[in-house]
């Protein structure tokens, strides 16, 4: 018998209700085949949110080699990791497959150090910081908008275990013995990241498989980058590889921490590893800290992020006069017609201006024009959204005569 059998979020679970709880009701169809998190996968994969992932950075910025990974394959991985680890414990794969592909969906153009300059930006304008778990589910719940039989553009609507899982990932941990919680929260009450423990053994899943694919995959693009040539002998040691006989080999890696996880976790002890492997899970990750994510190869980059966002942010929030706004931004559609028409068009989906019957907009209406934190959290919105290669679109339009 599979372990965790008897746990996984299926119809005979006590929470089940729980789990696959809505906000709203979702409209059915005749001959649907799928189940909750079925639905809620295919959802994901046809928003927007999770398209613009194959175009923001996961740790390198643009790459010239197609193999190195972006957030889209980031999160592909996590997928294949977590089904392999809820299948061989007997969880609901289906849970897994759409936390994971939803997971880093909060992410801003330019991975972890995007984030870093819009968590600034919200903690001086705002007064709160910013932070892609949170920043993901305020994307599932409210941002991303798909049609309805009906025509209607409206929220994803996603069940609770999803949610749950999105704002639970947090792949920063070093501890052991992860354990669901047992209390069926407000999704609200999270004030900072890995606050809670997820709400199923499915949403801890993918929390670990979070760190065994990042920090594995990471050290596959720096080799091939040729950043790690100078600390190849120090991770030879590290992973007690001897390179005469065999490579470091990053599949290697993940299948052998994915099978001491599963040999070692139980619903008594939790999902945990080894001691051995969890060492070596934290000594890998703090060499990626040191050699790679700290590297002088990327400071230079991180510098020009922080100039792109600033920009874009700063001339946005130059528009803001209350109810005149609108037609600030609109007298700038000449000089940065990109940039003006695009946020004109994002802040009518998510502010009431009286044509939402008109656009066919049954969603959340966001966002008060009265309110000027709150126009300054619709650009952080709008930002966080934006892609790689279109924040420096508009950058360019910006500083281009």
């Amino acid at each position: 018998m599979k372990k965790f059998e008897n746990y996984a979020a299926v119809s005979t679970n006590p929470n089940w209700n729980n789990m696959t709880q809505r906000e709203n009701y979702l409209y059915q169809r005749n001959n649907d085949m799928r189940d909750p998190f079925q639905r809620d996968y295919t959802r994901i994969i046809h928003s927007n949110g999770y398209r613009r992932l194959k175009h923001k950075t996961q740790v390198f910025f643009s790459p010239e080699n197609d193999h190195i990974c972006t957030r889209i394959e980031h999160v592909t991985h996590v997928e294949s990791i977590s089904y392999t680890i809820a299948q061989n414990l007997g969880l609901n794969t289906e849970l897994t497959k759409a936390i994971s592909v939803a997971h880093d969906m909060g992410h801003s153009a330019f991975g972890h150090e995007g984030e870093k300059v819009l968590s600034q930006i919200s903690k001086r304008d705002i007064g709160i910081p910013f932070w892609h778990e949170q920043n993901g589910l305020n994307l599932v719940d409210n941002m991303e908008l798909l049609e309805d039989n009906g025509g209607f553009m409206q929220n994803l609507n996603l069940t609770y275990a999803v949610r749950d899982g999105i704002i639970s990932h947090c792949g920063e941990i070093d501890e052991n013995y992860l354990k669901p919680r047992e209390d069926f929260i407000d999704l609200k009450d999270y004030t900072y990241p890995n606050k809670y423990a997820p709400y199923t053994w499915e949403g801890c899943v993918v929390k670990i498989s979070d760190k065994i694919s990042y920090i594995c995959r990471d050290i596959e693009d720096a080799i091939t980058l040729g950043i790690l040539d100078g600390h190849l002998e120090e991770l030879y040691q590290l992973l007690n590889i001897d390179e005469n006989d065999e490579p470091i080999n990053n599949t290697v890696i993940t299948n052998n921490l994915i099978y001491d996880l599963c040999e070692n976790s139980s619903p008594e002890k939790g999902l945990h590893f080894s001691e051995k492997s969890l060492h070596l899970m934290n000594e890998i990750k703090k060499f990626n800290y040191k050699n790679i994510y700290g590297c002088p190869r990327i400071k230079p980059s991180n510098r020009f992020f922080n100039i792109v966002i600033n920009e874009i942010y700063d001339l946005l929030k130059s528009t803001y006069d209350g109810p005149n706004t609108l037609n600030n931004l609109q007298a700038l559609t000449k000089t940065y017609p990109k940039l003006c028409t695009t946020f004109i068009c994002f802040m009518q989906n998510y502010y009431d201006f009286n044509n939402r019957d008109e656009l066919k907009l049954k969603n959340k209406v966001l966002f008060s024009i009265d309110i000027p934190t709150d126009f300054y959290k619709s650009i952080i919105s709008f930002i966080s959204g934006m892609t790689d290669n279109f924040a420096i679109e508009i950058y360019n339009e910006i500083i281009h005569f």
